[in-house]
């Protein structure tokens, strides 16, 4: 018999996932209208989320970082992910602009 994991709650997951988003400077709706998320891996990334230990640092962190972060926190699970997308949200910006 496998090892149960625990899930934190659905909505409490998906505020904290768009809440970092939007300290960068991200909007996850936006990034799916712009073809650069996926609507399933947005799912996913709420998923991970909710498997997350760091819930208590990512509040404290949002508190903190408020709006205007240049990176995610190093502890979450999307950092690699809403990173990336700063990245091409910011060469969508510069193409725009030249």
């Amino acid at each position: 018999m496998g090892k149960m994991e625990y899930l934190g709650d659905p909505d409490c997951h998906f505020w904290l996932t768009r809440s970092v988003a939007r300290s960068l400077g991200l909007n996850l709706s936006e990034a799916m209208e712009a073809g650069l998320l996926h609507a399933d891996r947005y799912a996913e990334m709420v998923a991970r989320c909710r498997k997350c230990t760091h819930v208590g640092e990512c509040q404290l962190w949002l508190a903190h970082s408020g709006s205007g972060a240049t990176r995610a926190p190093a502890f979450c699970a999307h950092a690699q992910t809403l990173n990336a997308l700063k990245e091409k949200q910011n060469e969508e910006r510069n193409h725009e602009n030249s």
